[in-house]
């Protein structure tokens, strides 16, 4: 039997890619203690930028949420290879943190992670809710609308090989 993470994110129409490479030197997810951190994720699809440009000027809001839900998928795609497939040992999620490529005027920043957030209530239930801070930026690598980082609380005691 699948586990519910799996149905749930086949109800919602999500099939995880493979956790993306990093983009230059530095780990995509460790591992301390408990805590499984998970690196800066973006709105990417096959190694491709979906979403450019600032919100309040190139991009909507409604972009800026797709944006955030891509970046989470991609987030899960991270613990799902940190845990080597193996969802058992995902405790939930304790924190998210948004870097919004923004105008200066635009203050729509909680609209936009709610993507993510939305997203891994979504996939994780009362497990994906959690602390979260958003910011905006002048700028973001390769001039995505958004980048987001986690942390998860894991079982290490799980048939662990982290």
């Amino acid at each position: 039997m699948n586990h519910p993470i799996e149905e749930r994110l086949a109800n919602l129409g999500v099939v995880l890619p493979d956790a993306p490479s990093p983009a230059a030197n530095y780990l995509p997810y460790i591992l301390s203690g408990n805590q499984l951190l998970i690196a800066g994720q973006a709105a990417v699809v096959e190694g491709k930028h979906q979403y450019l440009g600032r919100l309040g000027a190139e991009r909507s809001v409604a972009d800026g949420k797709a944006a955030a839900r891509l970046a989470a998928i991609n987030v899960l795609a991270q613990v799902k290879a940190a845990c080597f497939g193996d969802w058992t040992k995902l405790t939930r999620c304790l924190r998210v943190c948004g870097y919004l490529n923004t105008t200066p005027e635009f203050t729509d920043h909680p609209q936009v992670l709610d993507g993510a957030s939305d997203f891994l209530v979504a996939v994780l239930g009362d497990a994906g809710k959690h602390v979260r801070t958003v910011l905006g930026a002048t700028s973001l690598r390769s001039g995505t609308v958004l980048v987001m980082d986690a942390v998860f609380e894991v079982r290490t005691n799980v048939n662990t090989c982290f």
